[in-house]
């Protein structure tokens, strides 16, 4: 009897893994972090960290997000003539729209936009919005407060935005 309980378990336990392999995690992309400097910091040196930091965030959160299986992450590269020209344009994360357009060029099924705003050299966070190609509705907004700025609280923060997603089930893995 126990070893008929245990098969039947098994098989239950493989079906339902079977079941989850097969559905498809939703596409997205995942535009890359914008800048809003409320000090107005001219500094060169900080202003060339800043960058540096936003580069790591942008490939952190990519490979955080496709990591935990909450999202399928899109290569940016097919769109990236498109995002270029519209970045020199216009801020993506407040383009009425343009956001929407390039997940379409790229097949995606969302699109992320993200920002960290400055407050000061203590002060700062980071901000996520998730939004549906095909409707335009925002599914998700999600922000951080860090304190410090240093690779390790920029970091950290990316981290703790991307598990707390997980801990919330707030994303396409359930």
């Amino acid at each position: 009897m126990s070893r008929g309980f245990a098969a039947a378990t098994a098989c239950i336990w493989l079906w339902s893994m079977a079941c989850a392999a097969g559905q498809a995690l939703p596409s997205i992309a995942v535009l890359d972090f914008e800048l809003i400097d409320d000090t107005q910091d001219n500094d060169s040196a900080t202003l060339a960290a800043q960058q540096k930091r936003l580069t790591l965030i942008n490939e952190q959160l990519r490979k955080e997000l496709n990591d935990a299986g909450l999202y399928r992450v899109l290569d940016n590269a097919p769109a990236a003539d498109y995002i270029a020209e519209l970045k020199a344009a216009q801020e993506l994360r407040a383009c009425n729209g343009c956001e929407l357009d390039i997940g379409k060029r790229l097949g995606a099924d969302l699109v992320l936009t993200a920002w960290v705003q400055k407050v000061s050299n203590l002060i700062l966070n980071i901000n996520i919005e998730i939004k549906r190609v095909a409707s335009g509705q925002t599914i998700l907004n999600k922000s951080v407060d860090i304190r410090g700025n240093t690779d390790q609280s920029w970091s950290r923060g990316i981290s703790y935005m991307v598990r707390d997603m997980v801990e919330k089930k707030q994303g396409g893995r359930r």
